[in-house]
């Protein structure tokens, strides 16, 4: 009795333009030795220039593909049923300029933002009031609360965000990559739904 074929599609693969696309790519294989290294060189796509950046290889034509080749194996599927296909360009370098504005639009769209919601808060007047209750003296500029407070901004952005620089503090992620995370998984799913031809079908009265 033949050994079963186990295919686990991957759920993203990144490649240059105009490669050729072998189902070790797509999908993780479990098959017999003797059959493992045909079914890693099968191909299943070839990139071309009207494929865009975006190709969606669906686990069916993975199925159809092995079947002409593996008549008599049997497929078993596990996990995704389509693998994205990326297409990577030859990344450009960064431009200085273009790095400097983006740095100083977010530097100080940033400070704008902190300081009009401390505005909208009264901070000033609350850190005054509580600086009068604890020393009984009335100061108009509470420095032994403003300086801590805003050393402790900073570093409450730093463990929130759980990065200094490219360094993270903990293996455990951010808010920000939580929310790339759920943005990326949404935008897959869209891809899926539209680029897959075989995702949808309309049936037409004749």
């Amino acid at each position: 009795m033949e050994k079963p074929i186990y295919i686990r599609m991957r759920n993203r693969v990144q490649t240059r333009p105009r490669e050729t696309i072998y189902l070790k790519d797509a999908a993780q294989i479990i098959a017999d030795d003797r059959e493992l290294g045909k079914l890693q060189q099968i191909v299943i796509h070839q990139l071309s220039e009207k494929d865009g950046n975006i190709v969606i290889i669906d686990v069916m034509k993975v199925i159809e593909l092995i079947a002409k080749q593996f008549a008599e194996m049997e497929v078993q599927t596990i996990g995704p049923a389509q693998t994205i296909i990326e297409v990577v360009s030859k990344k450009k370098g960064v431009s200085i300029p273009f790095f400097l504005l983006i740095w100083f639009l977010l530097f100080f769209g940033s400070a704008l933002t902190l300081m009009n919601f401390h505005d909208d808060v009264s901070m000033r007047s609350v850190q005054e009031k509580i600086y009068t209750i604890i020393t009984g003296k009335k100061e108009t500029k509470p420095l032994l609360f403003q300086i801590p407070y805003s050393i402790g901004l900073g570093l409450g952005m730093i463990l929130f965000f759980n990065h200094v620089f490219k360094k993270r503090i903990n293996d455990e992620p951010s808010p920000l990559e939580v929310e790339m995370f759920n943005y990326q998984m949404d935008l897959d799913n869209y891809v899926i739904l539209n680029e897959n031809k075989e995702s949808m079908k309309r049936v037409h009265d004749d």
